[in-house]
């Protein structure tokens, strides 16, 4: 019975919390312009990376078709693209995770 009680203390005490916490916009610091830049330049530079390693890839391929190995660069090839995709959408995980 008493275990009932405390239990029923626990939820009352639960349920006079607020339940909208605070969850303000994120704002760009002033003077931070040139950050951003910055990483647009690294989001390109990281991106056209990967499309160079595609080529690369799809080369390999074709050339070591003849020898049976060219099945061995699928892997590369789905690397090359899961880096794409981490690489895009880099800012949604990272708020996702945050948040």
């Amino acid at each position: 019975m008493a275990i009932a009680h405390v239990t029923q203390v626990m939820t009352e005490a639960m349920l006079s919390l607020p339940l909208d916490l605070p969850d303000p916009e994120p704002v760009q610091p002033p003077g931070t312009e040139g950050f951003t830049s910055i990483m647009g330049w690294a989001k390109w530079i990281a991106l056209a990376v990967c499309i160079l390693g595609l080529f690369v890839a799809g080369a390999l391929m074709a050339i070591q078709s003849r020898r049976g190995e060219g099945g061995e660069h699928v892997g590369k090839i789905g690397m090359a693209l899961g880096g794409v995709i981490v690489i895009s959408a880099a800012a949604s995980l990272v708020g996702f995770l945050v948040s």
